[in-house]
């Protein structure tokens, strides 16, 4: 409840926070500590069209918590840790994606005086863009070797300036932001979310899409060919099982020499390659014009195709043997039944 004495503007304030926690869609609690006020504009401007972000102060935004009728337990999981905590609402999109698009806001900057670093700070060995002068003592004073090499101020070895926990000093941090090491990482970074119901804490929100969606891929994969080799029968199998007995029942009517509309094209396109291989051991006197043709046309589509081995053989050379181990080969073929065994 609020207090009587208590001020009007701070009155409707508590209201309107009481309006969005109760509304509907995904509502969490972000952390903009450390976020300088000219990013935050540009961040909150990015994310308007998808999501809406009110600041207000710990005690107001807790009586909203209770006057919206949420529990109180859940308030306190959000808010632990939070430096400068905002509720943050939206209604395009889930919890997941909520916290995925936030993440983008991350940045560094630079460090300031008295700032606890996050990271072991590193400088890289190599040549700055910083000509001969005062810069070079600078560097050293902080604990940065530093040297001029072909009129340049170079880093003479890799070195741990700061180590993770540790104090950044005011001049030590001038001297990384004129190397570009911002190691203070800004952001509107999600606490946690609370969707239908049920609360999701940050570490649960982190999920790697990508990793995600190939394990499902490779599950499912996995799962079609079990269900395949075991024989069962499915939606998904079905078409499967259905083109490997055709490539079977094709087989053993071509074994079979049973003719119908399936097998005599493939009967008479045998009984043609046979008649060319024939033709071409005999003497080109004992040929039709017909016969002739058709054996150049054959000749001269084996002349251009590229040979396999340098004593590939030519197909009007071929005997009767192997024309018939190619008939056995073929009719061995078992279609997709080869795919389980």
């Amino acid at each position: 409840m609020i207090d009587a004495k208590v001020s009007p503007w701070k009155r409707d304030r508590v209201g309107e926070l009481a309006a969005i926690l109760s509304s509907d869609g995904v509502l969490g609690v972000v952390d903009i500590g450390g976020v300088p006020a000219k990013n935050m504009l540009s961040m909150r401007k990015d994310l308007r069209s998808s999501m809406s972000i009110t600041m207000a102060k710990k005690t107001l935004m807790r009586l909203a918590w209770e006057q919206s009728g949420r529990s109180m337990g859940d308030f306190d999981t959000l808010l632990d840790g939070a430096i400068q905590p905002a509720i943050v609402h939206t209604d395009s999109m889930n919890a997941f994606q909520l916290f995925s698009e936030l993440e983008k806001t991350r940045q560094g900057r630079a460090a300031k005086a008295g700032e606890i670093s996050p990271i072991d700070i590193v400088v890289e060995q190599g040549p700055t863009q910083f000509g001969p002068g005062p810069i070079v003592g600078e560097f050293n004073a902080v604990g940065i070797p530093a040297k001029i090499d072909k009129g340049k101020v170079a880093i003479q070895k890799t070195t741990t300036v700061v180590g993770q926990g540790e104090v950044i000093s005011a001049d030590l941090g001038i001297m990384l932001a004129k190397l570009g090491i911002n190691p203070i990482e800004i952001g509107i970074i999600l606490t946690g979310a609370i969707e239908d119901g049920f609360l999701f804490e940050a570490d649960s929100l982190d999920l790697d899409t990508d990793g995600f969606r190939t394990d499902i891929i490779t599950a499912t994969s996995g799962a079609f060919n079990l269900a395949c080799n075991i024989r069962w029968f499915s939606s998904q199998t079905m078409p499967t099982f259905l083109a490997k007995a055709s490539g079977e029942a094709m087989s053993v009517a071509v074994e079979a020499g049973i003719t119908n509309d399936v097998t005599i094209p493939l009967f008479v396109s045998r009984a043609n390659a046979r008649a060319l291989a024939l033709a071409g051991q005999l003497d080109s006197s004992a040929l039709d014009d017909e016969l002739a043709a058709a054996l150049g046309a054959a000749a001269s589509a084996v002349a251009s195709a590229p040979a396999a081995t340098s004593d590939a053989a030519d197909p009007a050379e071929e005997t009767p043997a192997e024309e018939e181990e190619e008939e056995e080969e073929e009719a061995e073929f078992g279609g997709l039944g080869d795919l389980f065994g």
